[in-house]
C-alpha cells in the first residue's frame, strides 16, 4: 500500500488496517518515498528494546551522576 503523510495524519485507521493485513506501507511525501512501515510480525520475534545499539549509551559515561542530574547541571544558568 502507498500512503502519503496526509493519509497518515488524516486517516491513520486505513494505514493500521493495512498493517493488520500484513501489508507493507510505503510512506511518501510530495511524491517521493520516505519510509516503509512494516508490520511487527515480519520482524524477529525475540527483538527487544534493550538489543538496540542506542540502549544504555549512558552506561559507560565518566561522570558518576545520573542523566537527570547531568541535564539539570547543563540547564543551570551561569552567573558571572
Amino acid at each position: 500500500m502507498r500512503a502519503t503523510m496526509l493519509d497518515l495524519r488524516k486517516n491513520p485507521k486505513r494505514v493500521l488496517k493495512a498493517l493488520d493485513h500484513n501489508e507493507e506501507v510505503t510512506l511518501t511525501y510530495r511524491g517521493k518515498r520516505k519510509a516503509i512501515i512494516v508490520p511487527l510480525n515480519h520482524g524477529p520475534d525475540d527483538a527487544s528494546v534493550s538489543d538496540h545499539p542506542a540502549f544504555g549509551l549512558w552506561r559507560g559515561h565518566k561522570d558518576g551522576e545520573s542523566v537527570g542530574a547531568f541535564v539539570r547541571k547543563l540547564r543551570q544558568g551561569r552567573t558571572f
